[in-house]
């Protein structure tokens, strides 16, 4: 803002003196210009005061341009500090101190979590209430009023940047396939492809080669990958077209830099049967059958691999469950049939617990976790199986893969369906812990290599089944699960307290079906799903969620 001068007496006087006697040399006092002074923030989430010169001060909540109040007049020193720095949060300044000979935009405030920062969780953006609509903007263009709209199942990546990447899934109007990239830095979220309404279909315009008008169609519960070079890669899914589900095994690349959707592989049928092959022989042909909801991760070799699985029938109830185990070569394009049984529905061989043994391998099943030890060996937890009956029935088990040698270790868990969480004392480690059995739960490993997940669907400490807020941690050295936060029952709200602030009350409703990310700071950001928003209401939501960890 602009502030006017007053003329001091003596120049008004000096002023009219020289308009006597149609003078034509009038005597005229020039009043200086005044300089702005402000720059940009980013990283911030809560509230920041700054200061120039050690006065007018300035309140931030937003991330993006600034610009003080009080202008200066040339030449003159600034000098901008920080007053109060924002909750769990330290924020620092660059450029901030000068002569102003012009206008200053160049500022630069950037801020970063705290050390002291402990386990707690922060609402870092969206809506506290459920069935929001997204706020696109502009594609491509990103805006702090951006946001994905409320949806479950969506598919999660991070590019090579650290950049977080969001795809699909089911809004509460249908099936998606936005394509929206959320920086965290920035704070803010860009809507990159795809349609903004839903129900989009599929466009296979050019198999194996880029192109503008290749579309994977709305979807939800793909298996996903990131290569080495920071491509993003889905595979299967499924949709709901005139009432009637439909499952993929279609596979497809999208590069970041260039804009671009590759069809790589598979086929743009539905419930397509695909081809085993023979078990441990990568081959042109092989192709894992038409599913949703497989489990996903990608080794230190930069090798995709995919476990399990459903099909759904027209009505969206559960058809057929995997435990196929497959592994797919990005430089070579062949799939690999590696292991499990290549008929639906194969129950578990657990084996003696903590032994390793051929024939031993997890029961079909689809939504549960999956980690990577520092070894490269896979750690795979819980999810949804088929009893003989048809019935649906959830697991706790906890299974470790070694890819050298092929085999399956039963580590812990029960060996039957449906058992209830042991939680014991809340952040005390003990033997007999354990949670759940549940699906669709979300989960990370820490810096320190100890793996977490957060709800999911499933059963409380009194064997209540629905979804969960519970969040734990297993400590890969001692073998013991941690009941760290969240409620040990089902159905819990959300606490979201203030926008961007940190707090030890804090946390997110029960949910299940949501999407995360981890930074490069170890902090592990959670999206959306099913589940419940401040006012104990239960539908699918898009409120944004950082965790951070204590050092």
């Amino acid at each position: 803002m602009r502030h006017l001068l007053s003329l001091p007496v003596i120049g008004l006087a000096a002023v009219l003196s020289g308009c006597h006697h149609g003078n034509s040399d009038t005597n005229i006092i020039t009043v200086p210009l005044t300089y702005s002074i402000g720059g940009s923030i980013a990283g911030l989430s809560g509230t920041i005061v700054l200061l120039n010169n050690g006065g007018d001060n300035l309140s931030l909540s937003n991330n993006g341009a600034f610009t003080f109040d009080v202008t200066l007049q040339p030449n003159a020193s600034y000098d901008v500090t920080i007053a109060t720095q924002p909750a769990n949060q330290v924020c620092s300044v660059s450029n901030g101190s000068g002569t102003a000979s012009a206008s200053v935009t160049n500022v630069v405030v950037a801020c970063s979590l705290s050390s002291t920062a402990s386990d707690v969780w922060a609402w870092v953006a969206g809506s506290d209430y459920v069935n929001a609509p997204g706020v696109y903007g502009t594609e491509g263009t990103a805006t702090v009023n951006n946001t994905p709209g409320a949806r479950r199942q969506p598919i999660a990546w991070t590019d090579a940047a650290g950049n977080f990447w969001l795809f699909g899934g089911n809004g509460n109007a249908g099936m998606l396939n936005d394509l929206w990239e959320y920086g965290a830095s920035s704070g803010q979220w860009v809507w990159q492809a795809g349609s903004d309404t839903v129900g989009a279909a599929a466009s296979y315009v050019s198999l194996g080669t880029p192109a503008a008008g290749n579309n994977p169609g709305a979807r939800e519960g793909a298996a996903k990958w990131t290569d080495a070079a920071g491509n993003l890669w889905l595979f299967g899914g499924d949709t709901l077209v005139a009432q009637t589900w439909e499952e993929f095994n279609d596979l497809w690349s999208y590069n970041p830099t260039t804009g671009l959707w590759t069809w790589v592989g598979g086929t743009g049928f539905v419930a397509n049967a695909g081809s085993y092959g023979t078990l441990g022989v990568p081959a042109a042909g092989n192709l894992p059958p038409a599913r949703t909801d497989a489990v996903s991760w990608v080794d230190s070799a930069g090798v995709f691999w995919l476990f399990g699985g459903v099909q759904l029938n027209a009505n969206g109830g559960y058809l057929a469950a995997f435990n196929d185990l497959w592994s797919y070569n990005s430089t070579t394009g062949l799939w690999t049939w590696v292991g499990g049984s290549n008929t639906p529905n194969a129950a578990g061989v657990y084996g003696s617990q903590g032994t390793a043994a051929a024939g031993n391998v997890p029961g079909a099943r689809m939504g549960g976790n999956a980690w990577l030890d520092a070894n490269g060996n896979v750690w795979l937890f819980g999810g949804l199986g088929l009893n003989s009956g048809g019935m649906a029935q959830d697991y706790n088990d906890l299974w470790e893969y070694n890819p050298g040698s092929g085999q399956w270790t039963w580590i812990g868990g029960s060996d039957g369906p449906n058992a209830a969480g042991v939680y014991g004392t809340q952040r005390a480690g003990a033997i007999g812990n354990s949670p759940g059995a549940r699906v669709f739960a979300v989960s990370w490993k820490d810096q320190s290599g100890n793996l977490w997940l957060f709800g999911g669907y499933g059963y409380s400490q009194v064997g209540n089944l629905g979804n969960l807020n519970d969040l734990w941690e297993y400590n890969l050295s001692s073998g013991v699960w941690t009941w760290i936060g969240g409620s040990s029952s089902t159905g819990a709200n959300g606490i979201y307290g203030t926008q961007g602030i940190a707090a030890s009350s804090n946390s997110p409703g029960a949910r299940q079906q949501a999407a995360g990310w981890l930074d490069s700071s170890g902090n592990f950001w959670l999206f959306g799903g099913f589940g419940f928003d401040a006012f104990d209401v239960q539908d699918d939501l898009n409120d944004l969620w950082r965790f951070t960890q204590s050092p």
